[in-house]
């Protein structure tokens, strides 16, 4: 009987820890979510730039992961405008991506992409550093994923911008 009780502390111990480091995983970023970013681009850049986008919720009937918000796009970076907002979650990040309209997560597992870097806010004005050498002719959207579960969060469409078609 003593055994029974003992092996039976040892497996509540175990699955009470695995069920507790769960949870946190899924409650710490809608729990304690970082301040919304407010980065600036200067006028000078925006004027420069090559595309936009609006990020939209690719799947209506999941209400975890949505995104809204205006992306522009220039030579250099990619910056979330200050209407910019997504669901929370674990290890969001922001890529370029060679496939046009991306709505399922298989699209962004089945293209190229460009990892500009993990998402530092879930609302707000960010820029995100595009390497050099990056043909963005050959990436017509920006997304977030989510790359621990390997998830589409919000996709955006990028539109030439009038600046680029001169």
């Amino acid at each position: 009987m003593r055994r029974f009780t003992i092996l039976a502390f040892l497996i509540g111990g175990v699955l009470g820890a695995g069920a507790g480091f769960a949870i946190g995983i899924f409650a710490f970023p809608f729990l304690f979510p970082p301040p919304p970013a407010m980065e600036t681009l200067a006028e000078a850049e925006r004027a420069r730039a090559v595309a936009t986008g609006t990020f939209i919720h690719a799947d209506p009937s999941d209400p975890v992961h949505y995104g809204s918000g205006r992306v522009t796009v220039t030579e250099r970076s990619v910056f979330l405008e200050a209407d910019f907002d997504v669901g929370p979650g674990p290890l969001y990040h922001v890529y370029l991506v060679a496939q046009p309209e991306v709505r399922r997560s298989a699209d962004v597992r089945n293209a190229e992409f460009v990892d500009l870097g993990r998402l530092r806010a879930f609302q707000g004005s960010q820029r995100y550093a595009i390497p050099p050498g990056t043909d963005l002719a050959r990436y017509p959207s920006v997304v977030i994923w989510c790359r621990q579960f390997s998830v589409l969060i919000s996709p955006a469409d990028l539109a030439r911008a009038a600046a680029a078609v001169r």
